[in-house]
C-alpha cells in the first residue's frame, strides 16, 4: 500500500502546552465528519492532534443530549481535544468551565474560522474577529475557565480582503495566553475556492513569537505538508479536506514528518475495507446500524474518488442501509484493482466560488460590540454544531 518516495531531515515535535506531538499534526475540525468513529479510523492510520467537530457552547452548557454525545470520547483516544463556538464570553467560558471540571477534556479549541452563512450572519465563527473587543473578552474568558488546559483558536486570514483580521486577533490571542494560533490562509469570502494564501501563514509566523502557528489549507499531500512548513516556517499543519476518504494520509504524514516519506497508494479492496472499517465504527459511535450507514453515505464519492466503481454501484453504497446490503455491495468490486494515481489525489471536498460573507446588519461599521449588537448575537448559539 505504500510507496517510498525520498526522505528528509526529521521535524522537530510540536508542542501545545503540556501536550507534545512527535507529529505535528492536527485533524481539522470538520462539522458532520470528525466524529468519533473517523478521528479513531484516522488514528489507525498515523499520529497526532485529532480534534472533534465543532461544538456550539451554548448547547454545551446546556447539556442537549446530542452535544454531550459529542464530547464523547473513546476510550482509546488518549488526548481528548474538542472545539468549541460560542459568540457571548460568558458562554463559552462556563462551557470551558464545564469541560475541564468534569474531565472531559485535555485540550480546548475556539473556532473562529466557520465561513458557513448561518454562523457568519450571527457573527459567529469568521466574522467575529472583526469585533475585537468581543474577540478579546471571549479568549481571555476562556483561557482563564481552561486553567491549566492548554487551549488554542483557530481562525481565519479575516471577512474579505478589505476586512482582514488575523494579525490583529493573532496578536490579542497570544497576548491572552493561548497555546497556539492555527490559521485557514483564506478569508470567509474565500470560503474554500482558489488556493490558500501560504504568504499569510509565513506573516502570521513572523509575527507570532510566543507561542507555536499551524498553518491550515490546501494540504492535500504529506509533500503538501512538508512544503507548507518549508516555506512559511509555521510549527505545524492542520488537515481538513485533504483526508476526506483518505485516512491513510495520516500515515503518509507520519512518515514525512518523521524522516521518510511513504505514499499510500491503496487498492480498490484495501479502500473498500477502509470505508467498511468506517461504517463499522459509526455503527458503535450512534449506537445504530441504520444512522450509521446513513452516515457514511455521504463518504462514498471520497473514497472511491478516481477508482472503476460504476455509477450504478455508487449509487447503491449511496443508499446503503445495513452492514450486510454494504458487505455484498463491497464484495462486487474487484480488490486487486491498483491505485489509479492522480485520479484519486488532489482536491476533494466542497470547494464552490468565492461569495459574500453574510454578516449581521451593519457589522463593519465598527470593530467594538455595542448596544443590542451583544444581545442578538446569542441567537447565533442555536444548533449543537455550528459549521
Amino acid at each position: 500500500m505504500n510507496t517510498p518516495t525520498s526522505t528528509i531531515s526529521p521535524v522537530s515535535p510540536l508542542r501545545i502546552g503540556d501536550i507534545e506531538l512527535d507529529v505535528p499534526v492536527v485533524l481539522a475540525p470538520m462539522a458532520g465528519i470528525t466524529n468519533t468513529a473517523f478521528r479513531r479510523l484516522c488514528r489507525e492510520y498515523g499520529a497526532g492532534l485529532y480534534v472533534s467537530e465543532m461544538i456550539t457552547s451554548r448547547a454545551l452548557v446546556e447539556r442537549t443530549p446530542e452535544s454531550m454525545r459529542l464530547i464523547t470520547h473513546h476510550e482509546s483516544e488518549k488526548t481528548r481535544s474538542i472545539q468549541l463556538y460560542g459568540v457571548d464570553p460568558k458562554t463559552v467560558s462556563e462551557a470551558v468551565t464545564m469541560l475541564v471540571a468534569e474531565d472531559r477534556a485535555d485540550h480546548i479549541d475556539l473556532n473562529f474560522g466557520c465561513p458557513v452563512p448561518k454562523v457568519t450572519r450571527k457573527g459567529g465563527g469568521a466574522a467575529l474577529p472583526w469585533k475585537i473587543t468581543l474577540f478579546r473578552e471571549i479568549v481571555e474568558a476562556a483561557v482563564t475557565a481552561a486553567g491549566t488546559i492548554p487551549l488554542t483558536v483557530k481562525m481565519r486570514k479575516g471577512i474579505d480582503s478589505d476586512h482582514l483580521t488575523y494579525l490583529e486577533a493573532g496578536r490579542v490571542a497570544e497576548g491572552a495566553g493561548v497555546a497556539a494560533i492555527a490559521l485557514h490562509a483564506r478569508t470567509a469570502a474565500d470560503y474554500y475556492s482558489g488556493h490558500a494564501d501560504w504568504a499569510a501563514i509565513k506573516t502570521l509566523k513572523d509575527t507570532i513569537t510566543s507561542v507555536p502557528v499551524l498553518g491550515n489549507g490546501d494540504i492535500w499531500s504529506a509533500a503538501d505538508a512538508l512544503r507548507m512548513i518549508e516555506e512559511t516556517g509555521c510549527d505545524g499543519v492542520v488537515v481538513g479536506r485533504g483526508c476526506l476518504g483518505r485516512p491513510w494520509l495520516f500515515g503518509d504524514l507520519a512518515a514525512a514528518f518523521r524522516g521518510e516519506v511513504l505514499k499510500a497508494e491503496p487498492s480498490l479492496g484495501q479502500v473498500a475495507d477502509a470505508f467498511r472499517r468506517h461504517a463499522e465504527l459509526l455503527t458503535e459511535f450512534f449506537d445504530s446500524e441504520e444512522r450509521a450507514c446513513r452516515d457514511v453515505r455521504k463518504h462514498v464519492a471520497w473514497y472511491f474518488k478516481g477508482y472503476p466503481v460504476g455509477g450504478d454501484l455508487r449509487a447503491s453504497l449511496a443508499s446503503v442501509v445495513s452492514l450486510e446490503q454494504l458487505d455484498e455491495l463491497l464484495a462486487t468490486m474487484d480488490p486487486d484493482q491498483p491505485y489509479p494515481g492522480i485520479g484519486a489525489e488532489g482536491q476533494r471536498g466542497r470547494a464552490g466560488s468565492p461569495k459574500k460573507t453574510s454578516l449581521p446588519e451593519r457589522w463593519l461599521e465598527s470593530r467594538d460590540i455595542v448596544g443590542a449588537e451583544r444581545s442578538n448575537l446569542t441567537e447565533g448559539e442555536g444548533d449543537t454544531s455550528g459549521g
